[in-house]
């Protein structure tokens, strides 16, 4: 296994620089893992590939307005930063550009505002840790975190948001979720489809790409997730009646797998509810716990996320399935169309 594997051709002009307006208006790329059939139809038609007794499991993390832009205090040296987690109040590991000419004990005042950040500690993996003089009116002097090949300002911040993102603290949006509209989510509910929601505080393995030419070698950076107890109860009982766990993004899928991993020392085969840092790099060759399908958006080439579709669907027909939406000028990443694997 290696990671130039994971590799494959974009044209550019196939990135979505805007979301789809309305949100369920996105095509839908239908992938049958046993039989590796494509189908393709749009996202406001996902009741069609579920069905009763079926469960959604969506990642209910809120996007923080996370990037900054600072100018040094002394020389005016501009820096921006990207907030990546919270380590205790004021205090954040971050990453920074320019990156090297960054300094430990350098101050840097944010724009519009007197929010002063020092730069505490320069990491081994390339973050530094971020000490802000104060937290609040961050939603006026923040920006959206937009990841870098999205090159048009949003107009609306909530577009970056799913419709029901409530628990605070992600660096990026779980994509996959921003499709869903609360019509299609009535609709699935009056079919019989549940729904549950667990967080995960998405972090830096979505910005990074993976260097090592062998995958396994790639350094996991945690993040933080919970899955509570009514949310443990609900997919217990749909396991017991049958009904299959539909995960709504790669970082739901990470959270259930990571769950189900630490709950297999019970004994008993139910999932227990928990919290702490997710580390598990999921590759070809997992065996999946949980998860019996998965809603995903199309992901960038040699990243852990699409190794962890990947993962799922089979690398075949993954690849053609991603062949064929470029085949189709499907739109792609995080303000692109969906996949849903069957």
């Amino acid at each position: 296994m290696k990671t130039s594997d994971y590799d494959y051709y974009l044209p550019l002009e196939l990135i979505a620089q805007t979301p789809a307006e309305p949100r369920d208006s996105s095509r839908l790329l239908v992938l049958h893992r046993a039989s590796g059939r494509i189908e393709h139809s749009r996202f406001d038609r996902l009741g069609e590939y579920l069905r009763a007794g079926d469960l959604l499991v969506l990642n209910d993390s809120r996007v923080i307005p996370a990037r900054i832009h600072a100018r040094q205090r002394d020389s005016r040296r501009r820096a921006e930063f990207l907030l990546l987690r919270r380590m205790e109040p004021g205090t954040w590991q971050a990453i920074g550009r320019p990156g090297r000419r960054l300094r430990v004990g350098e101050r840097y005042v944010v724009e519009a505002s007197e929010v002063e950040a020092e730069v505490l500690e320069r990491c081994e993996d390339g973050t530094l840790v971020l000490r802000l003089s104060t937290e609040e009116g961050m939603e006026e002097w923040g920006q959206v975190p937009l990841p870098p090949y999205i090159h048009k300002p949003l107009d609306d911040r909530e577009r970056y948001q799913t419709i029901y993102a409530r628990e605070p603290g992600s660096a990026a949006a779980p994509t996959a979720g921003l499709h869903f509209t609360r019509e299609l989510m009535e609709g699935l509910s009056s079919q019989g489809v549940n729904r549950v929601y667990v967080t995960l505080r998405v972090g830096l393995d979505t910005f990074r790409p993976v260097e090592a030419e062998d995958p396994r070698r790639h350094k996991v950076h945690t993040e933080y997730f919970r899955l509570d107890p009514v949310t443990a109860a609900v997919i217990n009982s749909t396991r017991r009646e049958g009904g299959r766990i539909v995960a709504v993004g790669t970082t739901s899928v990470r959270t259930l797998e990571q769950a189900a991993l630490w709950s297999e020392g019970r004994g008993d085969g139910e999932l227990a509810p928990t919290s702490g840092w997710a580390d598990l790099l999921i590759l070809p060759g997992h065996r999946f716990r949980l998860v019996d399908a998965m809603i995903t958006n199309f992901h960038l080439p040699r990243s852990t996320t699409l190794m962890l579709a990947t993962a799922f669907a089979g690398k075949e027909p993954l690849m053609a399935a991603y062949q064929a939406a470029i085949e189709e000028r499907y739109r792609f990443y995080s303000f692109g169309d969906g996949m849903v694997i069957l």
